[in-house]
């Protein structure tokens, strides 16, 4: 049996404005991506990753061409078609957006309260994930107690949680030193291949590209050939 993308792009293109100030921000983009796979998408900023990203976290509707996840087609979809998709992601952001009157642990439980568990199974199912991420000692902890390195880890925790096939993260180390950084995506990394979910990561920090398996770039709204500079060593 042949294994399919859980996400496929076909001739994805997309539009900012209306009228004489409609701008095209995304040109004929075709990539698919495999259970399992771990890929890192770099390129200047302005050049379109942040928008690919929200489209395919469902975050908002593609206009032109085809977009599928998990085999379900969102480019043009409904609303109530986006948050369906959406329930399949998790995120991780720059700024980790966490709650600060909430708890590590509140915050993670976050993550499941969808799923329609008890309140005991998601506080031991919540405790368990912070433990992976090394913060077992800091489940009480609010954000403004936490290090940019810890929250960050909180945020993972959360986007993990539920297992789900697919994590979305952009910029996930900007605002962290070299060693927090490359902290956070070791945990990213050996936590998506223990629950085998696909990771589709946008960043600027060259010091991260080893862990993907493969380097995607992007230029003025285009895939392109990746830079000599950034390619792997063989």
């Amino acid at each position: 049996m042949t294994m399919q993308p859980v996400i496929a792009i076909q001739h994805l293109n997309h539009y900012f404005g209306v009228g004489k100030l409609r701008k095209q921000a995304l040109f004929d983009i075709n990539l698919a991506i495999m259970p399992g796979e771990i890929v890192i998408m770099t390129g200047p900023s302005g050049s379109g990753k942040t928008t690919l990203l929200t489209l395919l976290g469902g975050l908002r509707s593609g206009q032109a061409g085809s977009l599928k996840i998990l085999g379900r087609e969102i480019c043009g979809a409904r609303q109530h078609d986006l948050v369906q998709a959406r329930r399949n992601n998790g995120y991780i952001f720059q700024a980790h957006n966490l709650h600060g009157s909430l708890t590590a642990l509140q915050n993670v439980q976050m993550g499941l309260e969808v799923h329609g568990m008890s309140k005991a199974k998601r506080h031991l199912i919540a405790a368990e994930m912070l433990e992976q991420v090394g913060l077992a000692d800091r489940i009480n902890y609010y954000p403004a107690d936490l290090s940019g390195g810890q929250k960050q880890r909180v945020a993972i925790a959360r986007a993990l949680v539920s297992r789900p096939k697919i994590v979305l993260a952009d910029e996930p180390t900007a605002a962290l030193d070299k060693k927090s950084g490359r902290d956070v995506v070791n945990i990213m990394h050996d936590l998506a291949k223990q629950q085998g979910c696909t990771i589709l990561l946008v960043t600027h920090d060259n010091r991260i590209l080893d862990i993907a398996d493969r380097i995607v770039y992007m230029e003025d709204g285009r895939l392109a050939q990746l830079p000599e500079a950034l390619a792997p060593s063989s």
